[in-house]
């Protein structure tokens, strides 16, 4: 069944806007945890803008009697200081993405031409060496899977938020047929498939009844956003629920 990891990047967001360590972002794991949710995913960005690094150290220690079965999901952008990181805690997964600092949110994924490639390999031979699931985020695009083994990575994180913008404005058929061939194509190569971005309640179940080879769904605005109406416990059922779990 596919797995739900429960990115907490808004409830750190939320926190940062006081000085009052609330609402704590280990509390809120807890209840993800609690919940049923598979995984935890943060993004520990250079500004801290919303994760901070002491956040990912605190999660990990937090989630120990559930990992490796419920894992811990690192993104970032493979700089020194992402490494750094990554060696520290050993997640059991790790999505690289090509976000230079400042960007507002993860929104392109890697293209793997030349300058890139030579950027990911080494970084995915790191994470081989430390026993992390190295997982790439891309664009819905076929050309881009085909230069993903070449890189050594594990799999790929389809881009859904092309899918989403789609589906709200009430033709999501094009943008659906790309996430599924693309992840038809991931499949063939031997390559896991996770997805995210922008996914919710409404456009989840026909993504995933296109995409039965979706492993994990990463999730956390959309899920946040209706946790402020249901409650944060329901609102991870309810995702739980969608994905088919």
């Amino acid at each position: 069944m596919p797995r739900l990891s429960v990115n907490l990047n808004k409830i750190a967001l939320l926190r940062n806007s006081r000085r009052t360590g609330v609402p704590n972002v280990l509390q809120f794991a807890r209840i993800a945890l609690d919940a049923g949710a598979a995984g935890i995913t943060v993004h520990p960005r250079q500004d801290q803008r919303h994760i901070r690094d002491g956040d990912v150290f605190g999660l990990a220690e937090l989630m120990r009697p559930w990992r490796p079965g419920v894992e811990l999901n690192i993104e970032g952008y493979p700089d020194e200081r992402f490494l750094q990181i990554l060696r520290q805690v050993r997640p059991e997964q790790a999505t690289l993405v090509p976000d230079a600092p400042g960007v507002l949110t993860s929104e392109e994924g890697w293209k793997l031409g030349d300058e890139q490639q030579a950027l990911v390999m080494p970084t995915v031979a790191v994470l081989k060496q430390l026993g992390c699931r190295a997982i790439l985020f891309v664009d819905p695009e076929l050309q881009v899977v085909e230069r993903v083994p070449a890189t050594g990575a594990d799999g790929i994180e389809i881009y859904t938020g092309g899918y989403a913008a789609a589906f709200r404005a009430g033709a999501p058929e094009e943008a659906l047929r790309a996430c599924a061939a693309t992840a038809r194509a991931a499949r063939e190569r031997g390559l896991v498939v996770n997805i995210g971005h922008d996914l919710n309640l409404a456009n989840l179940p026909p993504l995933m009844a296109a995409l039965p080879e979706v492993a994990e769904a990463s999730i956390g605005h959309e899920l946040t956003a209706d946790a402020l109406v249901i409650g944060f416990t329901a609102a991870v059922t309810a995702y739980k629920t969608a994905l088919g779990g």
